[in-house]
């Protein structure tokens, strides 16, 4: 069995690298690799912008059994789709294909719980180009006979990336805004997601991949101090606090995000149900 992967960011890497059992070979690509391997994931080049696509990445296309991909889209739509949409959808082994997508396409919905169901509402750009990506994606299944499921992901963290690190280099903020929560997912529950798509009999389509409490984000920054027996860093108003445009639009979306269609289909048993789990064990782990 091979895995092709394409754009090898936290999330990919971590199942590349350390949960794709499945798969006798992996292949990952990145714009330009430095090194022709990334621990087992063998590395081949390719960028959605550029005028041609590497002979390779098209052979490993048309002898894989399975897609990952995790490459961002662009004003110009997906960009593994914009090269190698017909190769894609002709490859004659390959099956299944995971689309790694975001929470963020919802928008806004006032803190209230939604699922699968609920009407994205993108409010920046990039989300907005996620939700185009996805539904390009789900045309090629329609098309292709594929299954394609997308993993719509919240708030990621995992070791090396998580609030234990900002408490440490002093960047962690309690930044305190009534009624705000946002939605987390420890990346080893990413890879099992995955995992179950291309292992389990689930059925494709769109999947929210969350934990089991959204939370509000100091609470977060709170319980990881206990943890480490560190003050926590002082509470500021939301209003009266400095913030990027970026942080400013993150903090102007909020709900709750329902995890219920994911456990039932991909029969999926969280590590982490919550971010209390999740901060513990990285703490556990030396983090």
């Amino acid at each position: 069995m091979k895995l092709v992967i394409f754009g090898l960011g936290y999330s990919a890497s971590f199942y590349g690298l350390d949960r794709a059992r499945t798969f006798a070979e992996v292949i990952g690509t990145k714009r330009a690799p430095k090194t022709e391997t990334l621990g087992r994931i063998k590395l081949l080049p390719f960028d959605g912008a550029a005028e041609n696509v590497d002979p390779r990445v098209t052979a490993a296309v048309a002898d894989a059994d399975a897609l990952l991909v995790s490459a961002g889209p662009d004003e110009n739509g997906d960009p593994v789709l914009r090269r190698l949409a017909k190769e894609i959808a002709g490859a004659p082994k390959l099956k299944k294909i995971v689309y790694l997508s975001t929470i963020g396409v919802y928008g806004d919905h006032g803190g209230e719980w939604i699922d699968e169901t609920a009407q994205p509402k993108p409010s920046n750009l990039r989300s907005r180009q996620r939700l185009a990506a996805e539904a390009d994606w789900l045309a090629l299944a329609r098309a292709s006979g594929k299954e394609v499921f997308v993993l719509r992901l919240s708030g990621i963290y995992g070791p090396g990336r998580n609030v234990l690190v900002k408490l440490r280099d002093g960047t962690a903020k309690r930044l305190i805004k009534p009624g705000q929560v946002f939605n987390r997912i420890h990346v080893e529950d990413i890879a099992q997601a995955i995992d179950a798509c291309f292992t389990g009999r689930a059925p494709g389509g769109i999947y929210n991949v969350t934990d089991d409490e959204p939370a509000p984000p100091q609470d977060v920054v709170t319980y990881a101090a206990e943890l480490l027996g560190v003050e926590p860093p002082p509470e500021k108003p939301f209003e009266e606090t400095p913030l990027t445009p970026m942080q400013r639009s993150f903090y102007g979306e909020n709900k709750r995000v329902s995890n219920r269609r994911m456990k039932a289909l991909l029969d999926l048993d969280l590590a982490f149900p919550t971010y209390r789990e999740g901060i513990a064990a990285l703490v556990a782990e030396g983090e």
